[in-house]
């Protein structure tokens, strides 16, 4: 592969460019530089914009409404967001339901679900981790029973992210508790204002409320809503992750930290705090490592383009995106010093002003919510064995 880009994949770069500058707010731009991230309403109206350029669903088939963009220009799109500072769509309906409705759905859920998931007319969150059942995904327990048309939903499902916004849920529901536990699941699409579902808060150590357990209490939700055929559900959530796992090396959000970074300096520079031949040398080791994870994830990226075959290699992006992302983190915070230390001024009454330069406000959040980042989506330890049984032969 030539590392440089073909010409027109770097005229669509500068029309991505083009738009961001002209279509994207600077405060809103500036939330997500600074780590507060954007209230659902903004995020919501973002999309529309987006999806009236019709630039809201990369990984989506034209005729339902999505770009029919290679793997390169869906990479290079998500690193001009990021560079940009621009607000992340809701990844549950856009990456993870909607191509499972495209592909599983009948007719009449697709003319429901995917045009409102297109224009922020909904929004979703993942039921599939309960307490018993985290990474074995196959051991789920809550249950469905058959009653006529419906099925009685009886369980509960924890580490929901965005629950408390979502107005539907998407589901691992288990039907059939007599066969292999692969085989016994099935996917459901449930309105979260049905009776007898109740969201619980789960916060985190910084305070925060990342999570919820949602709880269902025989609730009744119409067979029609179910994905895909009864019993086949685990076939439905393992294609969600199709070719996404392609698109994991965090090469973008990696550069957008490395902004924050570049910027700390300058400022610091500004204000008479010199940047000694440690930090540089530590930037430029950051910026070597990035460009080798860049080019890399191009590598693959590309091949897979040109109808070559991916294997297991995707987990080195994964594992040294993640490890990155937290190298950045880490250089930034002692950046910033004891501007670290304070509570982010978030957390205290919302007329209060951060304590130093904005720039240091929830930088430790974003170095401590990071953390998860080598074990969410496979853990480092099993990337590692990974790359050494299916990539090194070992």
């Amino acid at each position: 592969m030539e590392l440089k880009l073909k010409d027109e994949d770097a005229a669509f770069r500068q029309e991505v460019r083009q738009f961001l500058q002209e279509n994207l707010d600077e405060s809103v731009s500036r939330l997500v530089r600074l780590g507060y991230g954007v209230p659902k309403p903004v995020q919501d109206e973002w999309t529309r914009t987006l999806n009236a350029r019709g630039w809201a669903a990369p990984n989506w088939p034209v005729e339902v409404g999505g770009t029919g963009w290679s793997m390169v220009r869906r990479h290079l799109f998500e690193l001009e967001m990021k560079s940009h500072h621009a607000p992340e769509l809701q990844g549950f309906g856009f990456s993870m339901v909607g191509p499972a409705i495209i592909k599983y759905g009948t007719e009449e859920q697709k003319q429901h679900y995917l045009p409102k998931i297109l224009n922020a007319e909904i929004s979703w969150c993942q039921g599939y981790s309960e307490p018993q059942a985290g990474s074995d995904l196959a051991a789920v327990r809550t249950r469905a029973l058959i009653d006529g048309d419906d099925y009685i939903v009886t369980g509960s499902k924890i580490w929901t992210s965005a629950a408390e916004h979502a107005d539907h849920i998407f589901a691992l529901v288990r039907t059939n508790p007599d066969v292999k536990k692969q085989l016994g699941i099935t996917f459901l699409l449930i309105e979260m204002d049905r009776p007898g579902i109740t969201v619980e808060p789960l916060i985190a150590f910084n305070g925060k409320r990342l999570w919820n357990q949602v709880f269902f209490e025989e609730v009744r939700v119409p067979r029609n809503q179910r994905l895909g055929e009864e019993n086949q559900g685990w076939t439905v959530a393992k294609n969600l992750l199709g070719n996404e796992r392609l698109l994991v090396s965090r090469v973008a959000e990696n550069r957008r930290i490395l902004s924050c970074i570049q910027e700390v300096m300058q400022e610091q520079s500004t204000r008479g705090i010199k940047v000694d031949a440690d930090q540089e040398l530590r930037l430029n080791q950051l910026k070597i490592s990035l460009e080798a994870l860049d080019a890399t994830a191009l590598r693959l990226l590309s091949a897979f383009d040109h109808g070559g075959t991916i294997g297991a290699e995707p987990s080195m992006l994964k594992l040294r995106g993640s490890q990155l992302v937290q190298e950045m983190d880490r250089m930034l915070f002692d950046l910033i010093g004891y501007y670290g230390l304070p509570v982010d001024s978030q957390m205290l009454a919302e007329e209060a002003e951060p304590v130093g330069p904005d720039y240091c406000d929830r930088v430790a959040n974003g170095l401590f919510h990071h953390r998860g980042y080598t074990i969410a989506g496979g853990s480092s330890e099993i990337q590692h064995n990974i790359i050494a049984q299916a990539v090194l032969g070992l």
